[in-house]
């Protein structure tokens, strides 16, 4: 028999090596990796090109460049080295260039499990005549000098690796001179109508003015909007290029003289200033094989021609024409009259000719033939999803959709949805059946292109203007605790005042909802909250709500972005007016039963900033801020309309209904807490770095912060009420990264969470109080979070 000592000494050294042994493979791959050459296979003369050392702009006096120029110079040398570190390309690079170490110790005609590692891990050294550093210099040369910085000079280094001259790096350095400025403008003059609309646009300019920087991107674009507003005012065959400068620097020492003129080789045709003539409008069936029987009808805006049978409303298609017969042609009448048209959403194709008539006369005039054939009106779809909630639910779902786009005539938009899921509970636990939980409901929709509303309004007239009234069923069966009925119904109108600008005004929501039968297991839980139990009894709430939507970039460039929301909703003031104008004291009921009386603010501001010019990479933060009061004849706020946090669209290092309110953390055995986790103050700040992978995918690094609170005391939440004392540490906290596939149409986006804070802490005092395999949360998503 062995000795126990020698029994446990055996044991520990076993468990010494095992744990030892992973840390002294890795060491050893790394050392091996390290020892391999990634230049064998380079030739006499060739050398392995490991990035940018260093980009040195020195400009005269210290003075800060144009940041766009800037952009532009560090583009002209982006090339990046093998194994370049994302987002740090090309200055810096991964320590363990496996795909140069493939290539180099590796053969291309192997077979088998090599030749997959070649092919799949093999990367071709990237060298320096690749890179062609002399080609670079001359390319930002050539941007300083078309920004004015004319004089400077581009120079490069190679940096030889000390410990094997086969490698080598690029430093950069440019010597910027001070920029030339515009001494003097000559304008073509007065000599015809063309010229002299040319000059008062030139003079107009913001650029064109003595004493600004040259820049030939400006100057470019002086005659891009010179170009757009000639063809606005008639002059359609116009082009850019019709405009030539030139440019004198030999006057004035660091002083630029710019002389403009009309190219020499511009056609007669772009000279003429030409009107709308006829106007023709074809409205074709949508099956191309029946062609049906052409009507001609004489409308305000031309002939429109319709292939019978076809059902519409007489004044629809006109109200979308925006050209005027006898009216200054514009090309602005031909992107307004297409955007028109194809928001009603009836059109499959839509085709805008322009056809010039009798060029020479002194009056040429520009014929119209607007031609649009219908799509099928009617529509199906069908959607199957699967759920995952935070109380642990899971289920597939069913959508199915059918949608009229033209119903009585005017592109009326009827739509009738079912939607149907069914849930089970995963989990342990002997309570629980195979089938939990239900849900079914139907919705009704009518969507009217236009507002039916009082005349002073004011709308955006080359906007679609919409009314909708709806009318929607629920049914959600929970069996272990309550099965409920909600209906709703109202009418809501949807207008634009600006291109930026979009206001929603629902003058009244009526919503009913019915506990339809309760368990004790659920009766329980209400009995530990009133304040919970008063937010889901059966009652009426009357709504009417505003909101305003501000959404614009703030240049040209589209660098700049806001989005900014507001929301405010009232419930049960107009109820309450008429009862108490006929002397009805106390709670107030409508049919029986009591109706809600509370209001709501929302208002949300989101920022974008595009990081480089060009470039797809963002930075967008958004502010959540909202506070809601039950009164009057209510004493909480409906469950339905309180606030609550976390989730895919909002603290993403948490699941939904997790967090708060305040530092308020459920009872440990009071499954399925998420029933009082709402609150009536939201607070929620998100910042999300956005940046493209490879094609359609995109990445994501972000920090979501936030919670919800109660503005009003619970003695049965301790911690939920909002307090400046405890208002930071109250604060959810958590960061992560995410994937998304942007096909334009379509995000599919994954967010993998990983929590920092959570207000309800551990025990521990700690900031940092979750722990780490606690802390993960992930969220399938489509469309991105805000």
């Amino acid at each position: 028999m062995i000795p126990t000592a020698w029994n446990k000494s055996s044991e520990r050294k076993r468990g010494y090596i095992s744990r030892c042994l992973p840390a002294a493979l890795c060491a050893v791959m790394i050392s091996l990796l390290a020892a391999c050459s990634t230049t064998r296979k380079l030739t006499e003369g060739e050398t392995l090109y490991t990035g940018v050392k260093k980009l040195e702009i020195v400009p005269t006096d210290k003075e800060k460049l144009p940041s766009e120029m800037v952009s532009d110079l560090k583009q002209a040398i982006n090339v990046a080295p093998n194994n370049a570190m994302p987002f740090l390309s090309p200055y810096y690079r991964y320590p363990f260039p496996l795909g140069l170490w493939v290539y180099n110790n590796m053969s291309d005609s192997a077979k088998g499990l090599k030749g997959w590692i070649y092919r799949t891990f093999a990367r071709t050294p990237v060298l320096i005549s690749d890179v062609r550093p002399d080609g670079r210099t001359e390319v930002m040369k050539e941007i300083l000098e078309n920004n004015g910085y004319f004089g400077s000079t581009v120079s490069y280094t190679v940096n030889p690796n000390p410990h094997n001259p086969k490698k080598a790096s690029i430093t950069y350095r440019l010597d910027v001179s001070k920029p030339y400025t515009i001494d003097s403008i000559q304008y073509i003059g007065d000599r015809t109508p063309l010229t002299h609309f040319i000059d008062s646009l030139a003079r107009r300019s913001d650029y064109l003015q003595k004493g600004a920087v040259f820049c030939v991107d400006s100057l470019t674009a002086v005659r891009v909007r010179i170009a757009n507003r000639l063809r606005n005012r008639g002059y359609y065959y116009f082009r850019p290029e019709f405009i030539e400068f030139e440019a004198d620097s030999l006057l004035n020492p660091r002083h630029i003289a710019i002389r403009y003129d009309l190219a020499a080789n511009m056609p007669e045709i772009a000279t003429r200033q030409f009107r709308t003539g006829n106007i023709t409008t074809v409205l074709e069936r949508s099956d191309e094989r029946v062609p049906g029987t052409p009507d001609t009808l004489q409308t305000s805006r031309g002939d429109l021609v319709v292939y019978r049978p076809q059902h519409l409303r007489p004044n629809m298609i006109p109200s979308c024409i925006t050209f005027r017969k006898g009216k200054i042609f514009s090309v602005r009448d031909m992107d307004r009259t297409q955007t028109r048209l194809a928001r009603l959403g009836i059109f499959g194709n839509i085709k805008i000719q322009t056809i010039p008539v009798d060029t020479s006369a002194q009056d040429p005039v520009m014929d119209v033939l607007v031609s649009c054939r219908y799509d099928q009106p009617m529509e199906a779809s069908i959607e199957v999803n699967v759920s995952s909630k935070s109380n642990s639910y899971l289920g597939p779902g069913l959508v199915l959709g059918l949608t009229h786009n033209n119903i009585f005539g005017g592109a009326e938009k009827l739509n009738l949805q079912f939607t149907g899921a069914y849930e089970w509970q995963t989990g342990k636990g002997s309570n629980r059946s195979l089938f939990n939980s239900y849900e079914f409901g139907l919705t009704a929709s009518l969507a009217f292109p236009r507002l039916l509303a009082p005349k002073f309004i004011r709308r955006r007239k080359s906007e679609l203007n919409w009314t909708t009234i709806s009318l929607n069923a629920d049914i959600l069966n929970r069996p272990h605790y309550f099965k409920m009925a909600q209906f709703n119904t109202g009418i809501s109108y949807e207008w634009k005042t600006t291109r930026n600008v979009m206001h929603q005004f629902t003058p009244f929501k009526l919503t009913y909802t019915k506990l339809m039968k309760t368990t004790h297991e659920f009766d329980s839980i209400m009995a530990q909250n009133p304040a919970v139990a008063q937010s889901f009894m059966s009652q009426f709430i009357p709504q009417l709500s505003y909101t305003y939507t501000l959404d614009k970039f703030l240049e040209r460039e589209r660098i700049n972005g806001i989005n900014f929301t507001f929301t405010i909703t009232e419930a049960g003031n107009l109820f309450d007016g008429i009862y108490r104008l006929c002397g009805v004291k106390g709670e107030k009921t409508l049919f029986g039963t009591p109706f809600s009386q509370f209001i709501k603010g929302q208002a949300q501001l989101v920022y974008s900033r595009r990081l480089m010019r060009g470039s797809d990479q963002w930075l967008v933060s958004r502010v959540l801020i909202g506070a809601e009061h039950a009164y009057g004849n209510s004493k909480q706020v409906p469950y339905a309309e309180q606030f609550y946090i976390g989730g895919a669209n909002s603290i993403r290092a948490f699941t939904v209904r997790s967090i708060g309110p305040g530092s308020y953390r459920p009872p440990a055995d009071l499954e399925n807490g998420y029933f009082d986790q709402t609150g009536t103050f939201k607070l929620e700040l998100n910042t999300e770095y956005r940046f493209p992978i490879i094609s359609v995918l995109h990445g994501a690094v972000f920090l979501d912060a936030g919670n919800i609170w109660l503005l009003k005391n619970d003695p049965l939440r301790p911690g939920g009420q909002l307090q400046a004392r405890t208002f930071l540490r109250d604060i959810a906290l958590g960061t992560g990264v995410g994937l998304r596939v942007d096909i334009g149409m379509l995000v599919l986006r994954g967010d993998l969470g990983y929590g920092l804070h959570d207000p309800a802490g551990n025990g521990t005092g700690h900031y940092f109080n979750i722990a780490f395999k606690k802390a993960f949360a992930f969220h399938l998503a489509i469309g991105y979070p805000f």
